[in-house]
């Protein structure tokens, strides 16, 4: 069965009180993800990985020694990270939970210090990417960073959180400020709830 474009968990111009338009929506999710969907089921369409799932298809494409991913895994990837990050966000108050707070405390020291690791990850990543919060396979906490559409799943680590870099991402509202539109991502938009569910 083809892979198809997810609903966003709430309206397009829901978001926009808390920083991210209704036309970065529109751009981002409707146009850009959308088109990692359609090229992704061409891409494995007669292949070994036709009718596999999204992480499988991951696992067994990534090329850890590649310059360049390949085209079944750059869009089967960017489909999956994309899955997520609409999930990762949230138009309403969010309280994060204690349990999280208190793993985030022990692996940074506090809130505040996570927060300033992922936005300089975020802010740092050359070029495309993603910056991540993950459970690593020793169980601890770890913020990472990502080139172009690779994720947490190539090493084995389980996602918390996502925050897409690319310029699609933040460039009609935040122009070339990254580290605004990271800031304002931790602080409005991230739903905590659905972090600490994936913990």
């Amino acid at each position: 069965m083809a892979f198809t474009l997810p609903d966003l968990p709430y309206a397009h111009d829901a978001l926009a009180p808390k920083g991210m338009s209704a036309e970065t929506l529109e751009y981002h999710h409707d146009l850009h993800h959308n088109a990692y969907v359609t090229n992704g089921n061409k891409a494995i369409e007669g292949t070994e990985w036709e009718g596999k799932s999204l992480e499988d298809i991951i696992k067994g494409t990534y090329d850890p020694s590649a310059v360049a991913q390949n085209g079944i895994f750059n869009n089967i990837s960017q489909l999956w990270n994309h899955n997520q990050f609409w999930e990762m966000m949230t138009p309403n108050d969010s309280k994060m939970p204690s349990e999280l707070e208190s793993a985030l405390n022990v692996s940074f020291g506090s809130v505040d210090k996570f927060k300033e690791a992922f936005a300089a990850a975020g802010a740092g990543q050359f070029g495309s990417g993603w910056a991540w919060l993950v459970r690593d396979t020793d169980g601890s906490l770890k913020v990472t960073k990502t080139e172009n559409g690779v994720n947490p799943i190539c090493f084995g680590q389980t996602t918390l959180l996502g925050c897409d870099v690319w310029e699609h991402s933040y460039y009609i509202d935040y122009r070339n400020k990254r580290p605004a539109y990271l800031t304002n991502f931790l602080d409005n938009l991230v739903n905590w709830e659905n972090v600490a569910s994936r913990m």
